[in-house]
């Protein structure tokens, strides 16, 4: 009717994020603000954590909860859920985003390392994912897992074994979870992002990158079939739209403005 806007796609329901403090967290944190959901914000840094939900609840009128949060910590994982019940009654979008990007030459790397990168980068994402869906299967009202995979994943680069093995894992993972779960109209995807400018791109990284190649850093972050920059904004639109496509999982949606050694096979 004529005045009446509608309703956000996403008003009243709820969306855990980690590693929300930053980069494609925030990022996604703001989009799913801006579409309605109430959010649980969780993040290993503090001030970074609160300056983010300060901003978001000023602009926007959802529930938030922002929590500091070790997501290889298992039972303050589980306590996290608790708290999102307590708060919310339940949960409807696990974004599955904290990791770091671990390097060292695959057959010199120690095994600490390697176990480390395994538990950030893998093992935390599955427990996350199994306390959602033990919620989500209480809820029997479906939901969807969404996680941050990586072009690693596919096209590993030179010297990114500890970080690449553990997001192909991953990918196996989000499979898993759509293969186990779709029938209890659980939904599990994956987006595949390469070159986005986020803490995991330190300036030395990036520096040594881009002069591999010939190329300033802006032109490595370019340096794709469409010769566009991807963002983080970018990211955040991808997860909103695998939330929002009700028929899609077991997908692995890529988002690098083109890299087709790197596009799933």
């Amino acid at each position: 009717k004529l005045g009446k806007s509608k309703a956000p796609p996403l008003q009243g329901k709820v969306a855990y994020i980690t590693g929300a403090a930053s980069g494609i967290g925030l990022a996604t944190a703001k989009l799913f603000a801006e579409q309605g959901a109430n959010l649980y914000l969780a993040d290993l840094n503090n001030e970074k954590l609160s300056v983010a939900a300060d901003a978001i609840r000023k602009k926007y009128k959802v529930g938030i909860i922002a929590q500091v949060l070790n997501v290889v910590d298992e039972d303050a994982v589980r306590q996290s859920f608790a708290e999102v019940v307590a708060n919310y009654g339940g949960v409807d979008f696990l974004i599955s985003n904290a990791g770091n990007a671990v390097q060292g030459t695959i057959g010199k790397v120690d095994m600490k390392t390697l176990r480390q990168s395994f538990e950030l980068n893998f093992f935390a994402h599955q427990v996350l994912a199994s306390e959602a869906v033990r919620l989500l299967m209480i809820q029997k009202t479906g939901g969807v897992l969404l996680f941050n995979a990586s072009k690693a994943a596919f096209n590993p680069g030179k010297d990114f074994g500890p970080y690449a093995l553990p997001k192909a894992a991953m990918v196996a993972l989000t499979k898993q979870y759509a293969l186990d779960y779709g029938q209890f109209g659980i939904r599990s995807n994956a987006i595949n992002a390469d070159r986005i400018r986020t803490s995991l791109f330190s300036e030395e990284v990036v520096t040594e990158r881009a002069a591999a190649r010939g190329l300033s850093a802006d032109d490595y972050f370019k340096s794709n079939l469409l010769q566009q920059e991807v963002y983080d904004t970018d990211v955040a639109k991808g997860f909103l739209s695998l939330a929002l496509a009700e028929k899609t999982t077991g997908s692995i949606l890529t988002i690098d403005g083109g890299n087709i050694a790197a596009s799933p096979r």
